[in-house]
């Protein structure tokens, strides 16, 4: 579970950040303005594809990718790949050859379920401008976001967002429990054409496959 929770806290923005809308009332005027601004970005596409590094402090930078699609998902990273098509959840295990196949239950990933953070968002954080930098040819505008409740699962999550173009460029999570985790956006590729079939698992495209019904 707490691989999971890890593996689905990248979704927290992925998939819902574009959502943000109502932040006036719970940050100072910066940061209040870049996220609606990138909010007006992201709330205009209906699905995408990007590819992200995962770099956990200390450790080295692992590479991912992941589907979306209004709230159905489709994510690889780390040896696992977890499909979601909105009620059903499966994630494969490439080592062991195996797939594990549950109930989608967006209660059991608290602040970190890809489908309710659209009100955590909004009424979770607080949001604080801190500050403004040159990275390569990009300006880069970081936001921080300090959770208001106190059984939220992150001490503070920090967010940069390119100031041309609105985008958002890299997340920090600042989890209560364990080490930082910085990811980081490679590829974005906007209103891909998926169909509803990618985000099932189809057992026959992994031979041998070893079924595990959690339901």
């Amino acid at each position: 579970m707490k691989k999971m929770k890890v593996l689905l806290s990248l979704l927290l923005f992925f998939v819902c950040v574009g959502n943000a809308v109502e932040v006036s009332a719970q940050g100072d005027k910066k940061s209040t303005a870049i996220l609606e601004a990138m909010s007006a970005k992201y709330q205009k596409i209906k699905s995408f594809k990007a590819v992200f590094t995962y770099t956990p402090e200390g450790g080295k930078a692992l590479k991912g990718d992941v589907t979306v699609k209004g709230t159905k998902f489709r994510l690889k990273m780390a040896g696992q790949e977890i499909f979601n098509d909105g009620k059903l959840m499966s994630t494969y295990i490439k080592e062991t050859n195996e797939v594990n196949v549950q109930d989608f239950d967006p209660t059991a990933t608290g602040d970190l379920d890809p489908t309710k953070i659209y009100s955590a968002y909004k009424k979770g954080f607080k949001y604080t401008f801190v500050d403004e930098k040159k990275v390569g040819n990009q300006v880069l505008e970081t936001v921080e976001l300090t959770p208001t409740g106190k059984t939220s699962q992150v001490n503070k999550v920090q967010i940069q967002v390119n100031k041309s173009d609105k985008s958002i460029a890299s997340w920090k999570i600042f989890p209560k429990s364990g080490a930082k985790v910085t990811y980081k956006v490679e590829q974005f590729q906007p209103d891909v054409n998926v169909a509803e079939a990618f985000f099932v698992f189809d057992k026959k495209q992994y031979p041998g496959v070893e079924v595990v019904d959690l339901r």
